[in-house]
């Protein structure tokens, strides 16, 4: 089994690294220090805090005890040390209540069986057991019986001596981890040889690096080699006297530490595939190149090399298109400089007027651009507002169509946030959003039935995660009651894990996961704008079922938009071009009849074609989904 549960998280492959922070004796036997690194381990994003107990008097005969002197140097030096550290009983007591405060889960190395009694009685999920202890089969079998699993260091032993214990532990069926470790005291980093973990790995348990080097590149390699616990010894000064703290990691380069194996981690991503993210997808409309053309080109002339150069932006056909075009007769007047279409392939894209989607469907537009679409006749049109939008009159007639309105999603470089605790930010998002509200009312006396408003709730942070979730949904709460929204349909959209806002790598908490969302609208009387685009990357983001929360969701949705999605970020993307199996998605949507939009990215570029490719996509699967 190449997984197991430590309390409440599973640890193994797959599974985001089981970081423990090796506390050990670097509190010299103080239990304030001990605090302080429990403190330290807590803000450094550690997932378990780590001591040891040893009954001495079990461990070492009584002459060494009473005089080290008489032993080995290095246990003359080491066995004062631990006599002089050994907390008192009643003080592990206080450090498992404040671990509980801290909500930081404790653990303790046992090494002895009195040890190991007293560690039990204190609650832990699990049982490490030391390097030196490794070969010490009647301790891990004593260990073993109290039914816990083990993570088992593997420094300063033999292969064979590997061998030997892991064969122990899986005749007794026991749960365990293996740790590669190098037990030098700080380890030379040509002694350390990570790619060892790939031999722990045959014995098909989860396998973790426990380091002693200095810095902290090598756990953070380590975890991107596909280490799935990382230990690392905290100290509060590296220059204390005791045998642990010249190789372990003071608070910063702790915290750095736990913060890069995140990082990297992240960026390892599942290798399975390449997508655009948002980011790329931004800079290839601005960086990537068209074939455009040299000089004026009239309906019925034969496109040559000379008629063709290669200019940004990417909005016309790639340059691999190149031998395509060449040869081909014009059939229609492209100016000097204008990108060549698709349609100078021969490929029209044109909406399937018969299409099956039983939803009252539309487009995004603009003031400046609803006009062009009116001749497809869609049922309805979605307006996209900016703040500088609440400024401008309707510029249309009446028109046989439903209106819905995307409310602003910023003014100037601010973002509307309904869930923030800035007072002053959140009364400006309210003030804006009733704007947006007010202007849809004056607009909807040219349009047919109840118009809705799509508003985005906010609750976005840079960089850190806002911990206070109810605190943001109770913000929310409060920033609708203040809303006047009669005669309007007032629609909360679900957000994305990681939003392009200005460019910057923001961070959503909350209004993604589909219950959350479910109880929140229940207690508001309230439906959803369901976009799901940003639900896929919420589950990619969570590992949650996409298709699971669509049921959820499905009863409190009164608009939809639909495009696809990839990773973390590749928001909007075209439909068939992202990882939502439309097919399976509208198997469970198939009775809904209310209304949507194709919100592809950049898809009313060239008349609309994005749109009209993706209302095609989808009328496909949805008719394939109904035929199942």
């Amino acid at each position: 089994m190449n997984e197991i549960k430590i309390g409440d998280r599973l640890v193994g492959d797959g599974q985001p690294p089981f970081i423990i922070a090796e506390i050990g004796v670097n509190h010299n036997g103080i239990l304030e220090y001990a605090f302080e690194l429990i403190d330290a381990s807590v803000d450094a994003g550690a997932d378990v805090v780590k001591f040891q107990k040893r009954n001495l008097k079990k461990l070492y005969p009584k002459k060494y005890l009473d005089n080290s002197n008489v032993g080995e140097k290095n246990l003359n030096y080491l066995l004062p040390i631990l006599q002089r550290v050994e907390l008192s009983d009643s003080d592990y007591h206080r450090i498992v209540a404040y671990c509980k405060k801290k909500g930081v889960t404790f653990m303790c190395s046992a090494f002895d069986d009195d040890s190991a009694d007293f560690v039990e009685s204190l609650g832990v999920p699990a049982y490490k057991v030391a390097s030196a202890d490794m070969i010490n089969l009647p301790l891990i079998d004593y260990l073993i019986g109290k039914g816990k699993p083990l993570i088992v260091s593997t420094g300063m032993s033999r292969m064979e001596e590997v061998e030997i214990t892991v064969n122990f532990l899986k005749e007794r069926n026991a749960e365990f981890a293996l740790l590669h470790c190098n037990s030098a005291y700080p380890a030379a980093f040509s002694d350390i040889n990570l790619r060892f973990m790939d031999r722990l790995r045959e014995y098909g348990v989860p396998v973790g690096y426990s380091g002693h080097e200095r810095g902290i590149s090598v756990s953070t390699v380590a975890a991107a080699l596909g280490a799935c616990i990382i230990e690392r010894h905290i100290t509060l000064d590296r220059t204390m006297d005791g045998p642990d703290h010249a190789s372990s990691l003071e608070p910063h380069g702790f915290k750095k530490m736990v913060r890069d194996i995140h990082q990297v981690m992240e960026a390892m991503g599942s290798g399975k595939e390449k997508y655009f993210t948002m980011g790329e997808i931004l800079n290839r409309e601005v960086l990537a190149k068209s074939l455009v053309a040299t000089r004026n080109i009239k309906p019925g002339e034969e496109i040559t090399r000379k008629m063709v150069t290669v200019k940004g932006p990417g909005q016309g056909l790639s340059p691999q298109r190149y031998t395509e075009l060449i040869g081909r007769v014009a059939e229609r007047t492209i100016e000097e400089d204008d990108p060549f279409l698709p349609v100078d392939l021969g490929r029209r894209i044109t909406l399937d007027i018969e299409h099956t989607l039983p939803m009252k469907w539309g487009f995004v537009v603009r003031f400046n651009d609803f006009r062009s679409m009116l001749q497809h006749q869609p049922p309805l049109l979605e307006f996209h507002f900016t703040d500088k939008d609440l400024d401008e009159p309707y510029p249309g007639d009446d028109l046989d169509a439903q209106l819905v309105v995307h409310a602003p999603e910023f003014w100037e470089n601010h973002l509307v946030d309904l869930c923030t605790f800035d007072e002053d930010h959140r009364q400006a998002s309210v003030d804006i959003l009733q704007r947006g509200i007010n202007v849809t009312r004056d607009m909807a006396q040219h349009f047919i039935g109840t118009p809705k408003v799509v508003v985005h709730p906010g609750a976005a942070s840079l960089d850190q995660p806002i911990t206070d979730r109810k605190g943001l949904y109770d913000n929310l709460r409060r920033s609708v009651e203040e809303l006047d929204y009669n005669d309007v349909e007032l629609l909360i959209e679900n957000l994305p894990p990681h939003p392009w806002y200005f460019g910057g790598q923001w961070l959503t908490n909350a209004f993604m996961d589909t219950y959350e969302i479910r109880d929140f609208l229940d207690s508001m009387g309230l439906m959803t704008c369901y976009d799901t685009s940003h639900h896929k990357l919420y589950c990619n983001w969570a590992d949650v079922d996409f298709y699971e929360q669509v049921e959820v969701i499905l009863p409190y949705v009164s608009h939809l938009h639909l495009s696809d999605a990839s990773g973390l970020d590749g928001e909007g993307l075209q439909i068939g071009q992202g990882n939502i199996d439309w097919v399976r998605f509208f198997r469970i949507v198939k009775d809904y009849h209310g209304t949507m939009i194709p919100e592809i990215w950049r898809g009313h570029q060239r008349g609309g074609e994005g749109f009209f490719v993706a209302i095609n996509r989808l009328s496909e699967a949805y008719f394939k989904a109904v035929q199942d």
